[in-house]
């Protein structure tokens, strides 16, 4: 007998980013960044509860702002534009890995820029190009995507 897969509720998968988001402000009021925040560094538990995890590149900060030395490795397709250009991460960088999350989970798992080498995704990125709407997102849920995506004012 075929086994049948099911498929969360919108309200649970909105339910799972606001653990994240939670996750996300906590560490932020303890002055961390977490610099690598992606699906892969979330554990999901039961009643499809996320706990934020994977701290191997998190950095205590005093001034919400942490730059790594030149040449240092970082995950291209959860990063934003100044964490690319610049090597500096902030929260506002982690708020950019959030979005991605949030098109993580409204696309049931996928990866970001699926078919697309990082080279390609930073001259994307560079462009102005976003990752576009997953099929489960709501027009105000993708919204609230590119409000995490927005650049950084110089």
């Amino acid at each position: 007998m075929p086994t049948q897969v099911c498929h969360p509720s919108h309200k649970t998968l909105l339910g799972m980013c606001l653990d994240v988001c939670e996750g996300m402000a906590y560490l932020e009021r303890a002055n961390f960044i977490h610099r690598d925040l992606a699906a892969r560094n979330c554990l999901v538990g039961e009643n499809y509860e996320v706990k934020v995890s994977d701290f191997g590149m998190t950095r205590f900060v005093l001034d919400d702002q942490y730059t790594s030395s030149l040449g240092s490795k970082f995950p291209v397709k959860w990063s934003a534009p100044e964490v690319i250009q610049y090597s500096k991460f902030s929260s506002k960088s982690d708020v950019w890995s959030f979005g991605v999350v949030m098109w993580e989970v409204f696309s049931e798992g996928k990866m970001p820029y699926e078919n697309r080498s990082n080279g390609e995704v930073v001259e994307a990125i560079g462009a102005g190009q976003r990752l576009l709407r997953p099929k489960l997102a709501s027009d105000f849920i993708y919204q609230l995507m590119e409000w995490c995506w927005k650049e950084v004012s110089r």
